[in-house]
């Protein structure tokens, strides 16, 4: 840990063209059963990020997500929507968020450094999605070092298609925070990682916080889940 530098939020995409074509999805996430389930948070129209349907009314991301990356001021949820299973310009489900409800131990820091460990963030839809639509993420116990994961996530370079980083590994895991092999991009922050099991459903078991550095090699930070999660998981209702 003590290696790890320039920690930075792997966050909010700015300014971006919600309509611009992406690239093609990578590494097949079609493979992944009920990838729907990650989409899009586009937030006031702005800025984006990403997230996992938990419930069929709740959704997972990253806290640092719901403060504008200009200003640092908290963003009003009710500005966010929710396209789960976004793929070109067409979304499974899209949906309002009317609550967000985040992690008591998270600070914000208007800065380029990202405060893992703490760095998630549970949002409420206006409606539920039905299973028949999207099936939700089944959530699990933190990984292992060595442990082999994928992440799902929209970024600068796949903003309106999921890119998936396959076969990552957990290098290192110290309190609630994972040092991961996976490569992310800016947009990134809340994506699920997730533990892949051929002829199961994928298990969500951490959130990407930021990229970052060890050494010269990048790395990203995630926040593992604990039982703080379904504390706001009750509050978010």
């Amino acid at each position: 840990m003590k290696r790890l530098l320039a920690a930075v939020a792997a966050a909010i995409i700015s300014g971006v063209s919600f309509g611009a074509p992406a690239e093609a999805q990578s590494a097949r996430v079609s493979a992944v059963p009920g990838w729907e389930a990650v989409g899009r948070l586009n937030i006031s129209g702005r800025n984006m990020c990403t997230g996992s349907l938990i419930a069929p009314n709740l959704v997972l991301t990253a806290a640092h997500c719901l403060y504008n990356p200009q200003t640092g001021q908290a963003v009003n949820p009710r500005t966010i929507k929710f396209e789960a299973g976004l793929n070109g310009r067409r979304a499974k489900a899209e949906r309002q968020v009317v609550k967000a409800v985040i992690h008591p131990g998270y600070r914000h820091r208007w800065s380029d450094r990202s405060e893992p460990g703490s760095d998630i963030a549970v949002l409420r839809l206006n409606k539920p999605i039905s299973a028949s639509e999207v099936r939700p993420f089944a959530l699990a116990a933190a990984p292992l070092p060595g442990d082999s994961v994928d992440v799902l996530s929209y970024s600068m370079q796949t903003s309106t298609r999921p890119a998936r980083e396959r076969g990552c590994t957990i290098l290192s895991s110290r309190s609630e925070t994972l040092i991961t092999s996976c490569k992310v991009d800016y947009g990134a922050s809340g994506s699920p990682v997730l533990q892949i099991v051929p002829g199961q459903a994928p298990r969500l078991v951490s959130v990407i916080s930021a990229k970052a550095q060890m050494g010269r090699r990048p790395v990203s930070l995630a926040t593992s889940l604990d039982g703080s999660l379904w504390a706001l998981m009750r509050r978010a209702g």
